[in-house]
Order: C-alpha cells, then sequence, then structure tokens
C-alpha cells in the first residue's frame, strides 16, 4: 500500500471514529437534557411553593455522588434558630479530637445553668445531674436542650466555634448568642447561615473534611437519631436522615443529609419572615419530598428514563 492509500485509509478511519464519537456525545446529551426537563419541572414546583409561602424561602441542596446543585435563594441569610447546634456539636468534636476536651468528661448540672426553651434538663434538680459531654450533645441534638446547648458553648467557646466556620470557608454563618437570649436577638445578635452554607457544611461532614473518620461517624449517629422534622415528615421512614431542625418567632429552618440508597444528598431549607411557623415547616416538609422524589427517580432510572432496580444501576 502506497503512502497515498495509507493517508486515505487513515482519514476514512478518523472520520468515522469522528462520527461515531459525535454519535454517542448527541445521546448523551440528548438524554442528560431529558433528566433536565424532569428537574426544571421539579425546580418549578419549588417555585411554587416559595411563592404561596407567606414569608421568604431558601433552599439548597447537592447530590452527593453526581454534585449536582438544587438552588433557590441560596445566598440569603437565614435565622438558624436549633439548627446551629451542628457546628457546636462539631465544634465539640474538633475539641476532642485534638485533646483539649474529653467527651466522657463529667459536668455537674447547676441551677444557674438552666434556661427555658426545648429540652428537659431544665425540669431536673439542682446539681442532681452529672453527665458527660457526649449525653448533653445527645440532648442538645435529639430533644434540641437550650441548657445542655449552652453548658457545651460554654466549655467550647463561641469564639472558637466562629473561628472554626470561618476557617472552613464559610463567611455568613454566625453562632452570635447563647439559647433562650432574646435580648440579644433583639440587638440583632441571631445565630445565622444561608443554605449554601449550611449545605457545604453538611458536605464537609459528610466527606470526613471536618473531623477525622471515627468522630464524623459519631456525630452523623447523633444527628441521625430519630426526632420529628419537617425534612424527614413526608420520606419514607425506612430512609435514614441525620437532621436537625430549627424554629424561632417567624423562621423555621432544618438541614441534613438524606442517605437515600446509592443516591445520598445534602438538604438546607430555611423560612423566615412567616405568618405562620407551621406554614412554614409544610413549606419545608412539601420541599423536601419534591427534591426526594426527583433524587429518587435519578437513582433508579436507567439513562432513557426507564425503571431499573437500584443494585443494576452503573452510574
Amino acid at each position: 500500500m502506497n503512502t497515498k492509500c495509507i493517508l486515505h485509509f487513515l482519514e476514512s478511519t478518523l472520520a468515522v471514529a469522528l462520527a461515531i464519537l459525535l454519535f454517542i456525545s448527541f445521546n448523551a446529551i440528548s438524554q442528560n437534557n431529558d433528566s433536565n426537563l424532569l428537574k426544571e419541572k421539579m425546580v418549578k414546583q419549588l417555585r411554587e411553593i416559595s411563592t404561596n409561602l407567606n414569608g421568604i424561602m431558601g433552599i439548597a441542596a447537592k447530590d452527593l455522588i453526581s454534585g449536582e446543585e438544587i438552588l433557590l435563594n441560596e445566598n440569603l441569610i437565614f435565622p438558624q434558630a436549633s439548627s446551629i447546634k451542628i457546628p457546636i456539636l462539631i465544634e465539640l468534636y474538633k475539641q476532642a479530637e485534638a485533646g483539649k476536651i474529653g467527651l466522657n468528661r463529667k459536668l455537674a448540672l447547676g441551677e444557674k445553668a438552666k434556661v427555658g426553651g426545648s429540652g428537659v434538663l431544665k425540669e431536673l434538680g439542682d446539681n442532681s445531674v452529672e453527665m458527660g459531654m457526649r449525653d448533653y450533645a445527645v440532648l442538645m441534638i435529639l430533644v434540641s436542650d437550650n441548657t445542655a446547648t449552652n453548658l457545651i458553648i460554654d466549655l467550647v467557646g463561641m469564639n472558637n466555634v466562629n473561628q472554626s466556620l470561618k476557617s472552613w470557608g464559610l463567611e455568613k454563618t454566625e453562632l452570635r448568642r447563647k439559647m433562650m437570649d432574646i435580648r440579644a436577638a433583639a440587638r440583632d445578635d441571631e445565630n445565622i447561615s444561608t443554605p449554601r452554607e449550611a449545605m457545604i457544611l453538611l458536605e464537609k461532614l459528610y466527606r470526613e473534611e471536618l473531623l477525622n473518620e471515627k468522630h464524623t461517624a459519631d456525630v452523623i449517629e447523633i444527628l441521625k437519631k430519630p426526632k420529628p422534622t419537617a425534612i424527614r415528615k413526608l420520606l419514607p421512614s425506612n430512609i435514614q436522615i441525620a437532621d436537625k431542625p430549627g424554629g424561632v418567632e417567624a423562621a423555621v429552618c432544618c438541614n441534613g443529609i438524606v442517605y437515600l440508597p446509592h443516591r445520598p444528598y445534602v438538604v438546607c431549607l430555611m423560612t423566615k419572615y412567616l405568618k405562620s411557623e407551621e406554614e412554614g415547616d409544610e413549606a419545608i416538609a412539601q420541599a423536601s419530598l419534591l427534591i426526594y422524589d426527583y433524587f429518587y427517580r435519578l437513582s433508579c432510572s436507567n439513562s432513557y428514563g426507564r425503571k431499573v432496580p437500584p443494585t443494576f444501576i452503573i452510574k
């Protein structure tokens, strides 16, 4: 075969290969556009929930496998109420990991430490209880105990929580007051974050970027403990969720990791300027269900939208 024939053969082969690649790319784009249509419908429904809410809503969700995000008013700042207890919990474990605090360290509950609001410690006798710090942390998350929270804040230091948040790149998330400090809230010293920053924090936790494997697992185990939350309300009961809700006057939120099989995701749903906190909780529950349903469909569908048992899906 002479040089001219060889060149012609190579050109023909290259042309065929290019045509195949273009065909594959076109089909991949087409299939991707098909799933984008599903996402557009879901986002439209989320916007309707936000529009119909008598208040303001922010949403940030992220597929922890593909990296796909769902965002709405994600950079607005919202009161965190008890959801701020997630970074407080992480800071406790960060200092434990550094050897500054023992999680089994016993601390007596004095009368002066008690505050109102949610929790059970306020109902117990003066100095009748002495518990380890991990037990206080469990109460802080499981029953949102404000007394336990303030004890932990005193132990780890409010400034240390905020320094850690800044070191993790979270510029708008701040712990600015202890629980039940209404005067501080009236001065605008509110505990705050944005949906995007809360999402980033939980993703970093999930990926063990904040704590080692052991302490990450324990923090997530505490967050997974069963409790009524708006994120969980309409989701299947067998789905594990690591979350923490929060609610103050005219503002409710809930941030968490949903362990959807084969497609875990972070979801952070926040509201403010509410006429009714109950309406805010319902909006969060409906938004959580829409986001779950979208990721669930993707988790058990092939590239053409046919439902296939998840164990057969190759992503």
